[in-house]
């Protein structure tokens, strides 16, 4: 199988957040078949969609693959369970939280897995991240670039660079 590059998005406001972004990183990392070949910055964001949780640490990394979108999803969720995350409602506080935003150009619409993700287009704290490693790639539903999605945002939530040991 050839190899693809996916982007996930990965997040934490439980615990030490930084820790667990980095420590999902080094799992997606160690994981048979993918390599993460970049990282962007870590970004302190307020929460959308709930109120009264923590800021949350977000990143995305770019992930060389060998996996099929539906394994590399599967590996995903099983680190975030060896990790701690506990599902019980949407949009709970988690210890981690890693999100298939892209896999190539691929694009998937089934019952439990939708590549792109479909709210990568609305959220400042993955377009900000995904900027970084990929400003020019184009969204394979939109045809427009990453950069012109995050041009389209309103500056509304809180995105700001982590310092180390934040």
């Amino acid at each position: 199988m050839q190899a693809s590059v996916a982007y996930i998005g990965i997040g934490s406001n439980l615990g030490h957040k930084v820790v667990n972004c980095r420590h999902s990183m080094a799992r997606i990392d160690e994981t048979l078949g993918c390599e993460v070949t970049a990282c962007s910055d870590l970004f302190k964001t307020d929460p959308e969609g709930v109120a009264g949780q923590q800021w949350y640490a977000n990143c995305v990394v770019e992930v060389r693959t060998e996996r099929t979108p539906r394994e590399l999803l599967d590996r995903l969720m099983a680190i975030e369970h060896e990790m701690g995350r506990i599902r019980t409602k949407k949009w709970e506080s988690r210890i981690i939280d890693l999100d298939l935003l892209l896999f190539g150009e691929q694009v998937l619409d089934l019952p439990d897995l939708v590549v792109p993700h479909p709210l990568l287009h609305t959220r400042r704290f993955v377009l900000e991240p995904l900027v970084q490693l990929a400003p020019e790639l184009v969204h394979p539903v939109f045809n427009i670039t990453i950069r012109r999605l995050l041009d389209g945002l309103p500056k509304v939530s809180c995105v700001e660079i982590l310092k180390e040991g934040a």
